[in-house]
């Protein structure tokens, strides 16, 4: 299991699907709320003049030298919902982030976003 701390070590190193093509670099850490635990990253993508954070679940994620190599295909990554490099994930969009990988999204009993940034 990737932890916190591991994870954290890997900001700005490549994300690489299955197939070892390269889908962009490592932002940020996204952990769920109810356990503490990597979840989520956003992936810088993009060209220079529009780039974007694209999210990516961590669930099978593995560690290599400078690279994380996430379970899911570039193309699928690249098409989840995004925001902008200097934006926040706002609540009403991160069901929506689930929902593309076919996750089930849980907020908390009493309406706690699932995800939080580390």
């Amino acid at each position: 299991m990737i932890t916190s701390a591991d994870i954290r070590e890997w900001r700005n190193h490549d994300v690489v699907d299955p197939k070892g093509h390269k889908i962009g670099v490592l932002e940020a850490v996204y952990v769920d709320t109810s356990t503490d635990e990597p979840a989520m990253a956003t992936v810088l993508t993009g060209l220079p003049t529009r780039r974007r954070l694209v999210f990516v679940p961590l669930g099978e994620a593995v560690l290599g030298p400078h690279y994380v190599k996430v379970a899911h295909p570039k193309g699928l990554v690249r098409q989840c919902p995004s925001i902008g490099t200097d934006d926040v994930l706002p609540a009403e969009r991160e069901e929506g982030i689930f929902q593309h990988y076919g996750m089930e999204y849980r907020q908390g009993a009493e309406g706690e976003r699932q995800l939080a940034r580390r």
